[in-house]
């Protein structure tokens, strides 16, 4: 089990297994999500949204226009 020291300013450094562990380093984003029994979970932002691209394929025979994707289309 790692731990970590809360300073005044409200920093924690991260240990330096965990950082391994996560495969984070300087300037990643981090997300802290607390639960509803108390614990808080951190998460590494590590992923853009660029990454999702081609994900998902579309289904052989459909298509969609331009036209027919934008805004207030009917």
């Amino acid at each position: 089990m790692s731990e970590a020291t809360l300073t005044s300013k409200g920093q924690i450094t991260i240990p330096a297994d965990i950082r391994r562990t996560m495969a984070i380093g300087p300037k990643d984003r981090l997300t802290f999500t607390p639960m509803p029994d108390g614990t808080v979970v951190m998460r590494a932002k590590t992923k853009s949204l660029l990454d999702l691209k081609g994900m998902l394929k579309p289904l052989p025979g459909t298509s969609v226009s331009i036209s027919d994707m934008s805004l207030g289309s009917t």
